[in-house]
């Protein structure tokens, strides 16, 4: 599933691709997971003002302070093409603009584009509410983790992927994080003291800038904007490395499911 860092990849790619332009046309393809809200030729001549992110949603500006929500499910990646690229059978949307087009590539169609009138409309509004603080913004410190975690007996890897405290940190880059921090998975996050909040406070905000700067990871279905791969993945310490030898102490990576999602850590360096 594309993460924060896979999203913040895609935004971008395609903000200034498709910043300022006007809509001629909106294909859609197979049904997504949602509907898009409106009729498609609503769209036709609405231009785009600007591409926000707000957790793993695309957030389009339109004019007239409309809105299209975009996010990428399961398997999903968007891509910038040649406006004549004819769409494939896994090509469910496409934003079409006078010399190039923006499409929607999810194969497993969990992916959803949603036009509302604005940004505050209820059914955004009810996707949004609920999200923690972002990660990579001057909001997110050891204290957001001190006071989310607080009392919270569920383990410190859950609590993160929970989103409600932070929002984006996936599973790979939860493992990683824990891993730099040198917290087990297991501990209870309300059982992290303030030195240590603040080693994984560090170490979310370092893995998920370097992911975003290795274009996020592909591990199956992401690619960005242009067609490029994530090369996160190839530089994990812990993730996808179970038997392996710790690149720090040489023992070997554990590998564990925490809420039916693998877990891979240092049984020497984390605890």
């Amino acid at each position: 599933m594309p993460e924060l860092p896979e999203v913040e990849v895609t935004r971008l790619g395609i903000a200034p691709a498709i910043t300022g332009l006007r809509l001629q046309r909106v294909r859609l393809g197979k049904p997504l997971r949602w509907p898009l809200g409106c009729a498609p030729e609503l769209l036709h001549g609405r231009v785009i003002t600007g591409v926000r992110r707000r957790g793993k949603y695309l957030l389009l500006d339109l004019d007239q302070g409309a809105v299209l929500v975009l996010h990428l499910g399961m398997s999903g990646s968007v891509r910038i093409l040649d406006k004549d690229n004819p769409p494939g059978p896994h090509d469910h949307v496409d934003l079409v603009f006078a010399d190039r087009l923006l499409r929607l590539h999810d194969p497993r169609r969990f992916g959803a584009l949603i036009y509302a009138d604005s940004s505050d409309a209820p059914h955004v509004h009810k996707l949004l509410v609920k999200l923690g603080v972002e990660p990579l913004s001057e909001q997110f410190s050891p204290q957001t983790l001190k006071t989310g975690f607080q009392g919270r007996s569920v383990s410190v890897k859950q609590a993160l992927l929970a989103g409600d405290v932070v929002v984006g940190v996936g599973n790979i880059y939860a493992s990683e994080a824990l891993f730099l921090a040198g917290i087990h998975p297991k501990t209870a996050a309300g059982r992290i003291g303030p030195a240590r909040l603040a080693k994984l406070h560090a170490a979310v905000v370092q893995v998920l800038a370097q992911a975003v700067e290795k274009g996020g990871s592909s591990l199956r279905d992401f690619v960005a904007a242009d067609g490029s791969h994530g090369h996160f993945q190839l530089s994990a310490q812990v993730y996808g490395r179970a038997g392996q030898p710790c690149r720090v102490c040489h023992a070997p990576i554990k590998h564990i499911v925490q809420g039916q999602r693998s877990t891979y850590y240092c049984a020497q360096c984390q605890h």
